[in-house]
């Protein structure tokens, strides 16, 4: 096995969504940067961000009811949604600036309008979702919200879910018609293939098995041609894990502090496929429900109207499963060697605080598919096990480190970036909102791992974004602006799929 070494301004570790964007920002704020990408697997987007490993939803916060609590005081928190929904009209300006700039064409192959909707059953999640929608109503971002606890109005606007139904308790849900169905393969793809035009170095079948610093400040990346066997070391300034649950391994083997005493939590996914188009045909939304008790937020169900390989589907779930690997493609032992000297208190703190999320995660693994459609058939009264089947979906990895509120060994549900103090290296790690967050969590990366250049890339950044640096929610003209330009731009507003 020979040896091959080459020095690059940037490297980026797996070809997903994040390094994707990453990458993409990086070439507008500075063109003439080396940049390589090294990819295990044989094309771009196959991991976490494939269409069909993950929901699609463009995480606006319009329906998700976990980011929306209830305060001991009975009104509503909307500060997470309020986050969530500003992140993803940033990433919204950001494709409208590709597809203008001709950098990505053919949104409607990335992205389509769709209602997003939340449903609820009982007298007391009714009383609840009524609160918040009050709460959003008077609130800019979350324009055009409708309630309706009335069964003939929800028969217009969900009418598969409402045959069959027998209405004996109240029943109520929300509906937003600026909602999307983002394909993140697609756009992730887009984006690779904008790289690839502007000379960005990207190699597929690389496995990075190792990450150190060496004496002249750099960082060695050590791969594996996955053709040949040959390893390659490759030196840069600056590195981006963006490996999905691969991170974590490749962050404990750079040995940076930062990259202490946080462990990884597998979570796997499945969804059931509808494969009767006379039923797919008859709704047009993504319909949130509430999670069960001891759920993890990721694990709500909803059912989704997808557009995959340029047709609509019809997604339900997600069922969560357990498998001991951190990538649909890694291996059984990636639980195992994540655990460390440094993260093993942490681990096992862990371990004994989510009793009640292990026993439901076995639950979920040994369900028949008689009790999937069984779940499926309070979102669809009347469907037939015979039109639906099963899909494995993508591993999620989440975050379990030490917190000053969760204290030792706390379970994350979000997206987190650790850099290094001298901002030499990141790494993405987590799951939900992510991918629909990508502009944002990159623009986070840039602005700690480049604090010398934002003054410089400043106004390229709010060319790109205009919004940039100001809330829109305080800046309600601005927030219009926005989602005006973008909906044209992305051709959401000529394609709306309105259901009265």
């Amino acid at each position: 096995m020979g040896n091959s070494k080459t020095t690059t301004d940037v490297i980026l570790i797996g070809a997903g969504i994040m390094s994707a964007t990453l990458g993409t920002l990086l070439k507008e704020l500075v063109p003439d940067w080396d940049i390589t990408v090294l990819e295990k697997l044989g094309s771009a987007g196959e991991e976490s961000s494939n269409e069909w490993n993950n929901a699609g939803t463009g995480h606006a916060a319009l329906c998700e009811l976990n980011y929306t609590v209830e305060k001991p005081d009975g009104s509503i928190d909307l500060s997470k949604a309020n986050k969530i929904n500003e992140q993803f009209q940033v990433s919204m300006q950001f494709w409208s600036y590709l597809v203008n700039q001709k950098r990505i064409q053919n949104p409607q192959e990335f992205i389509m309008p769709l209602p997003h909707m939340s449903i609820v059953h009982g007298e007391q999640n009714v009383a609840f979702l009524k609160k918040r929608y009050e709460a959003m109503v008077r609130n800019p971002l979350f324009k055009g919200i409708e309630f309706s606890d009335d069964p003939q109005k929800l028969q217009k606007w969900i009418p598969l879910m409402m045959q069959g139904r027998q209405v004996n308790e109240p029943i109520a849900a929300t509906k937003i018609d600026s909602g999307t169905d983002v394909n993140f393969g697609a756009l992730t793809r887009k984006l690779f293939e904008h790289l690839y035009r502007e000379n960005v170095d990207i190699q597929y079948k690389r496995q990075v098995d190792d990450v150190k610093r060496t004496s002249d400040g750099l960082w060695e990346v050590k791969v594996r041609n996955l053709d040949t066997g040959q390893v390659e070391r490759h030196k840069a300034k600056f590195v981006f894990i963006g490996g999905g649950g691969g991170s974590l391994h490749l962050l404990q083997k750079s040995g940076i502090p930062e990259g202490k005493h946080i462990g990884g939590f597998p979570v796997s996914g499945l969804f059931m496929v509808c494969k009767n188009p006379d039923v797919v045909a008859q709704h047009q939304a993504k319909v949130y429900g509430k999670a069960k008790v001891g759920a993890p937020p990721m694990s709500v169900p909803h059912l989704d109207t997808r557009y995959i390989d340029h047709k609509q589907s019809l997604l339900f779930g997600p069922f969560a499963g357990f498998s001991p690997r951190f990538l649909k493609t890694g291996s059984l032992f990636d639980l195992l060697t994540s655990v460390k000297p440094n993260n093993v208190l942490t681990m096992l703190a862990a371990g004994a605080k989510q009793m009640a999320l292990t026993k439901y995660l076995i639950q979920q693994v040994m369900q028949s598919k008689e009790q999937r459609m069984e779940e499926l058939r309070e979102f669809i009264p009347n469907a037939k096990i015979e039109d639906w089947d099963l899909v494995v979906a993508g591993q999620r990895v989440q975050v379990i480190k030490d917190t000053e509120t969760g204290g030792k060994g706390t379970l994350q549900f979000g997206t987190e970036v650790i850099t290094s103090e001298d901002g030499s290296i990141a790494a993405l790690l987590g799951a939900s909102p992510g991918a629909s967050t990508a502009v944002q969590v990159m623009l986070d990366v840039i602005k700690r791992c480049f604090p010398e250049h934002l003054n410089e890339w400043e106004s390229k950044i709010k060319e790109m974004i205009p919004s940039y640096g100001m809330s829109l929610i305080e800046h309600p003209a601005l927030l219009q602006d926005v989602h005006q330009s973008t909906a044209q731009t992305l051709g959401l507003s000529d394609k709306k799929l309105v259901i009265r």
